[in-house]
């Protein structure tokens, strides 16, 4: 079974070693019997269809299970907006909650780009993604709250999450991995992806 991971971060110093490799999901996974591909998403992307763009070589040639995080949650979505046939499930973790000025205000102090900061915030549900277009994705989805929540990773997106996407359930909530509490749950969280990717 292909899972593809989909890191968090949004213009900040993060990568796909930092949030996936050093945290132990990649080889605990692997040890689960799971093919990982954990790619760098882009750096400095203008856009999230570039984003999408630029995880499209990575994709197997078999359907795949996208797991993401944080704000890699809207590059995911639109990886499988534009490859509905290539994604097999979707696995939403600690998606990054839209619409919080307070959010967004950060976001813009590091996008000094106001037009790239425009278009990366520009959303309703998740940043990148029109309801209209998550009522419309047909793949199974889990989502997968952030426990204890946060300011960055609010309830609410859960909630609005599981109201718009057609096939999606709750799944149960962890510490994002780059956060101190993670390793405690690390052997649940693994557990969880395992049985959600069917393997």
């Amino acid at each position: 079974m292909n899972v593809l991971l989909v890191h968090g971060g949004l213009h900040e110093d993060m990568d796909a070693r930092r949030f996936w490799g050093s945290t132990g999901v990649v080889s605990g996974l692997e040890q689960r019997g799971l093919r990982v591909h954990a790619p760098d998403r882009l750096a400095g992307a203008r856009s999230w269809q570039s984003e999408a763009d630029h995880l499209t070589p990575v994709l197997p040639d078999e359907p795949v299970v996208v797991v993401a995080g944080s704000n890699g949650c809207s590059a995911a979505v639109r990886l499988a907006l534009t490859h509905p046939g290539r994604v097999s499930r979707l696995l939403l973790a600690w998606p990054a909650t839209a619409g919080d000025t307070s959010i967004d205000d950060r976001v813009r102090e590091r996008v000094t780009d106001p037009a790239i900061a425009a278009e990366l915030l520009r959303g309703e549900t998740l940043r990148g993604v029109l309801d209209g277009e998550l009522a419309g994705l047909r793949v199974p989805t889990g989502v997968l709250p952030s426990a204890p929540h946060n300011p960055v990773h609010q309830r609410r997106t859960v909630d609005a999450l599981l109201r718009l996407l057609p096939d999606a359930r709750e799944l149960p909530g962890f510490p994002e991995p780059v956060r101190p509490g993670f390793a405690d749950h690390q052997d649940a969280f693994l557990g969880t992806v395992t049985a959600f990717a069917g393997a």
